[in-house]
């Protein structure tokens, strides 16, 4: 296990922007940062990042969490393994202490498919070092021109032609061989163990945080019945549909420039980075995924389609591309010369020449397929009629609350090109945008059907009249948690002369009002931990605490607000107040509510006392303290235009 050291040294270096802003591009406002969100697809950013809390919350779906949890989610990796993620990008050498059976059994099931991953592109890396593999793996990388920082780069390597060197290497290793078999490295064939990749050049395919997910391999020698390239199965970490290859190379200069291009294949990717253009991905012969485009989403908008100019590769390019509309992707397609691909392209070139070409003859999707289309149509009215279709299609796909000039200049084009009727073609397209939406509507009342929970004795509330309801909002007291939340960010903060935030809380609240049992524990941490250390904790104590339900609770209990602009009253007529005068109302508020609670409980006890009291004597001294009682919640909620509370007589 690691030690707790170690993790509290890991959560002090990491930065919350830094880590996530490797992954999705940024955008600064305010003080915080915001994104599309990478764990659903949205059009529009609803993922805001909070560098001075370590937090971040999407508004969309509602995953929330702190620098760790983002590693774990993003990258679906237990605890433990995003704190080494962690420690490996801040270079931190983690002190690691026993660990019993049940946790080495629990840790290698869960790491095994990655060690098993990491241990053969290594292998294969040393492998093209060895005699043969420069005699064959080596001499093909060099005709491709491929110089040895680049194979270094992407881990490029060689399996043998023996056709079970790394079998019994690895067996001999320990490694399990029915894992190797799951993971595609090596077949069984009557009990023995074969190399899948005998012969071939390795290419690992590494997620964005270079994991290594599986392999692909080319052949070298001609081979009829073998196929030129096989790839890894899928499994837990492999799924082709939400991979990119070059990803975790490219992901830095994508965010940087602001544009993503996308190629088909893995040497086109590796020739583009050796020739100086560093923000390329492969789709590796699949046509685009929605898994694919959400993870170019995350580091930019600018999407460019480089494909061969042959018919196949026009073809490759129109498939996907409706789904990159949708998706509000701003797309462009570059068709090389016939008989050239990028890798061919770039190497003859150069980048400056390459970059040239692609500015001057990148066209827009709807562009692009009238072109193609067109040419295929010829005269032929039944094929016109089918392009005039998928033209629209198309165009339906673009976001018309944020691109209605976009989508209102693709129709005109599309209109005169096709020699349509520009008003039938719009009605052609808001008839594919109905259709959509109509489609969309059904799947989500399906879902709410699917989706409604059972109802709970903890759903229903007694209404103003004593009859019990349906509750419209969680059993959580909000008050309480808007309490814990003060402490939190203000405790440390002064009120009045001799006393702070934490001490007149302290001092006004009785916590056994609290009736959130995490509400309660979070309460007495942090006075524990003032009690301790006589100090406030900072909000990073709560933010990376060791109980997960602490940190969920904190992502949504300490939101991410944008502060209001002090020109509200000029422009509005509207008094906000600002920073350090609001706390104080919001320290005020909490103590109010409390106090009525507080009274309302004594009211709650006495009227039960004055049930069970026989003697008329004190039954009148009961109902003169409910008078009073009364009379000073009264005088609390008058003067804090405070909502009224039911006191129900019992």
């Amino acid at each position: 296990m690691i030690s707790q050291n170690s993790i509290n040294e890991v959560l002090a270096r990491a930065d919350v922007i830094d880590i996530i802003g490797q992954f999705i591009r940024l955008k600064k406002r305010g003080a915080n940062y915001i994104a599309n969100c990478p764990f659903h697809n949205e059009k529009t950013p609803s993922f805001y990042v909070s560098a001075a809390k370590g937090i971040y919350k999407c508004f969309g779906c509602g995953k929330g969490g702190n620098v760790v949890t983002f590693i774990q989610d993003h990258e679906k990796l237990t605890y433990p393994e995003a704190i080494r993620w962690l420690a490996s990008y801040y270079k931190i050498e983690l002190e690691e202490t026993e660990k019993t059976p049940e946790q080495k059994e629990q840790q290698l099931a869960e790491e095994s498919l990655r060690i098993l991953n990491e241990y053969a592109a290594t292998y294969f890396q040393e492998n093209l070092m060895t005699d043969e593999g420069q005699a064959i793996g080596l001499s093909y990388f060099k005709q491709r021109g491929f110089r040895k920082d680049t194979l270094e780069k992407f881990r490029l390597g060689y399996c043998s032609e023996s056709g079970e060197a790394f079998a019994k290497t690895a067996i001999l290793k320990g490694y399990n061989v029915a894992l190797m078999e799951k993971s595609g490295l090596v077949k069984n064939r009557n009990g023995m163990y074969y190399d899948s990749y005998r012969g071939r050049v390795i290419f690992p395919i590494q997620s964005m945080t270079g994991r290594v997910l599986g392999f692909g391999a080319r052949i070298l020698k001609s081979n009829e019945k073998a196929p030129k390239y096989i790839n890894t199965p899928e499994n837990e970490l492999y799924i082709k549909s939400k991979v990119l290859y070059g990803m975790y190379q490219s992901r830095q200069t994508i965010s940087k420039l602001d544009e993503c291009f996308l190629v088909e294949g893995y040497t086109d990717v590796i020739s583009l980075h050796q020739g100086g253009v560093e923000n390329v991905v492969a789709s590796s012969g699949t046509s685009l995924t929605e898994d694919q485009l959400r993870l170019i989403g995350q580091l930019t908008k600018n999407l460019t389609i480089l494909y061969d100019g042959d018919s196949a590769g026009i073809k490759a390019a129109l498939r996907g591309l409706d789904m990159a509309l949708s998706q509000s992707f701003n797309v462009q397609l570059v068709l090389l010369p016939e008989g050239e691909d990028p890798d061919s392209f770039v190497q003859k070139s150069g980048a400056a020449q390459f970059h040239e070409y692609v500015k001057t003859h990148k066209q827009d999707v709807i562009g692009f397929r009238l072109e193609v289309g067109m040419k295929e149509v010829g005269t032929d009215p039944v094929k016109k009629s089918k392009l005039v279709n998928e033209i629209a299609e198309s165009i339906s796909r673009i976001n018309k609350a944020e691109d209605f000039a976009l989508q209102d200049y693709f129709i005109r084009t599309a209109a005169t090109k096709l020699a349509v009727d520009e008003n039938g073609l719009v009605t052609l397209v808001n008839k594919y945008i109905r259709e959509r939406l109509d489609q969309e509507k059904r799947h989500q009342e399906n879902k709410q059907v699917r989706n409604i929970p059972e109802p709970g004795p903890e759903q229903f509330v007694e209404d103003e009249h004593g009859y019990t309801v349906p509750s419209s909002q969680p059993t959580d007291d909000p008050q309480e948690w808007e309490l814990v939340r003060v402490l939190l960010e203000h405790g440390y903060k002064p009120m009045g002369e001799n006393s702070n935030v934490t001490t007149t809380i302290n001092e006004r609240i009785d916590p056994d009002l609290i009736d959130s049992q995490l509400a309660r524990q979070i309460y007495d941490h942090y006075y524990n931990y003032l009690a301790s250390y006589h100090t406030s904790p900072e909000l990073s104590y709560f933010t990376n605490f060791p109980d997960t339900s602490v940190q969920q609770k904190m992502t949504s209990l300490l939101h991410i607000r944008n502060e209001i602009s002090p020109k509200w009253k000029e422009n509005y007529g509207i008094e906000a107040l600002h920073g350090e005068l609001n706390y104080i109302n919001e320290v005020e508020s909490c103590l109010i509510y409390f106090e009525i609670k507080k009274l309302k409980a004594v009211l709650a006890e006495v009227w039960v006392r004055i049930k069970e009291e026989k003697d008329p004597q004190r039954i009148s001294i009961l109902q003169q303290s409910i008078i009073q009682l009364q009379r000073d919640l009264a005088d609390i909620l008058k003067k804090n235009a405070t909502v009224v509370f039911r006191t129900t007589q019992r």
